[in-house]
């Protein structure tokens, strides 16, 4: 083979993995988009009538992640399966943003932590790596760290619209995250870079706790506590 063959050989080989990224890129913009939607709508409950329509938010947010499974499928057949970590670049971010979204719904509808096995249900997609298009572990708890960053402006908000036991909820609920991860040992940069800024929100949410307990207002949701969340 001639050395002109051989490049011209290379050239094929990099126009193929070219139009594999193409195509991946399309159905990115798309989970983007999808994305941004369910965003929107979960910003209403920052809101003060927003409380009051927690549970109907949540239902329509369950409904575009039906959007989000059908377009997980088809980014599943853009690329050979053995190379999700050649193209996972592509999709890392938009992924975590969904894991955070699915981890929001789920602790707006039970105040409690999504496992990793069910945000990759709700994903459609697996959660083990042998079985092909998978939730990456540090991809969920990324998702997680965002999570609890939301809870700390949510545990704000609570306080404006009169709802005094949210943020109390919100606080023991963060510092058994915080306690989780301090049982990591974690290696990746990015992520222990993330899970650092875990310290403000832990520090924000003390605060809320904090100035309602001088203001009194904490013993007011003590004693609503066993009403409706």
């Amino acid at each position: 083979m001639s050395v002109s063959e051989m490049f011209a050989a290379l050239q094929g080989a990099l126009g193929q993995d070219q139009d594999i990224r193409e195509e991946i890129r399309k159905v990115v913009q798309a989970l983007e988009q999808t994305a941004r939607e369910i965003l929107t709508l979960l910003q209403g409950v920052h809101q003060g009538p927003g409380f009051q329509h927690i549970p109907k938010k949540c239902q329509k947010a369950r409904e575009h992640f039906g959007t989000v499974r059908t377009q997980m499928e088809s980014l599943k057949t853009k690329f050979p399966a053995d190379q999700y970590y050649r193209f996972h670049e592509h999709w890392r971010f938009v992924l975590q943003r969904l894991v955070f979204l699915a981890a929001f719904v789920v602790y707006l509808e039970s105040e409690t932590l999504v496992t990793r096995e069910a945000i990759a249900e709700i994903l459609g997609i697996e959660a083990d790596r042998e079985r092909g298009f998978h939730l990456d572990i540090e991809d969920y708890l990324s998702g997680v760290l965002t999570l609890a960053s939301e809870l700390a402006r949510l545990a704000v908000n609570s306080v404006t619209a009169g709802d005094y036991s949210r943020p109390l909820r919100i606080s023991a609920f963060i510092n058994e995250l915080d306690s989780g991860f301090r049982l990591l040992n974690l290696k990746n940069d990015s992520l222990r870079k993330r899970y650092d800024g875990l310290k403000y929100d832990v520090k924000k949410i003390e605060e809320v706790v904090y100035d309602l307990s001088i203001r009194g207002l904490n013993k007011e949701a003590t004693a609503g506590a066993g009403g409706e969340k």
